[in-house]
């Protein structure tokens, strides 16, 4: 269906999907592509996290929506899943089940619009085949590098994670009034501030 805004036509079918893997990664790259092939932003649907598992709202809101002949657009391949299995599944989810045509952006072989007799479709599916399985070989490839970056750094000696606070001021002479038996370990912890078990805990990992 199309109807008209101003002078725009606006295809209200036309869907738009886009995925980062983290809140704190920005999606401005997938969204410009989209408004460029015309989606309009009411019909873009952005899930803001990790890919470890498919239980994604906006994704399933999508699907919702979507109908025989509806588009979406993404921007690659990978949007769609995890690994290779998954992106299959949910392109056939999405072409077969559904109905829907799929463009990818990055890929215009990938666009089911194109070629739907018997050889269009062979192709498309053999791309899909191939994109997808590379797309899963270069995530496998990205955690393994980053595996053998953080081993490297550590057999280098670098620490990971937050730096340990320093140590308050006076809990040396309240450690040694703590270990001669002048004061317990509730007292000991109460005059650095620290509770009980925290200061146990600095205490026996205490270097002078």
């Amino acid at each position: 269906m199309t109807i008209k805004k101003g002078e725009i036509n606006i295809n209200t079918n036309v869907y738009g999907y886009a995925r980062v893997s983290s809140t704190d990664q920005n999606e401005d790259r997938q969204l410009d592509a989209l408004h460029a092939a015309g989606v309009e932003s009411s019909h873009i649907f952005i899930d803001k996290q990790s890919g470890k598992d498919f239980d994604r709202p906006q994704y399933k809101k999508m699907t919702k929506k979507l109908r025989k002949g509806s588009l979406l657009y993404i921007s690659s391949i990978d949007r769609l899943g995890r690994n290779y299995e998954e992106i299959q599944n949910q392109w056939r989810i999405l072409t077969k089940d559904i109905g829907a045509d799929i463009c990818v952006i990055d890929m215009p072989l990938l666009d089911t619009r194109q070629g739907k007799d018997l050889m269009g479709t062979f192709i498309a599916d053999l791309v899909l085949q191939i994109l997808s399985f590379v797309a899963q070989s270069e995530r496998e490839n990205i955690r393994k590098r980053q595996a053998e970056g953080i081993a490297a750094a550590k057999a280098r000696g670098v620490k990971f994670g937050r730096p340990p606070k320093p140590l308050p001021e006076n809990f040396k002479d309240s450690y040694f009034r703590w270990k001669s038996g002048e004061i317990t370990g509730n007292q000991a912890a109460k005059e650095c501030g620290l509770s009980t078990s925290t200061f146990f805990y600095k205490a026996k990992h205490y270097r002078m």
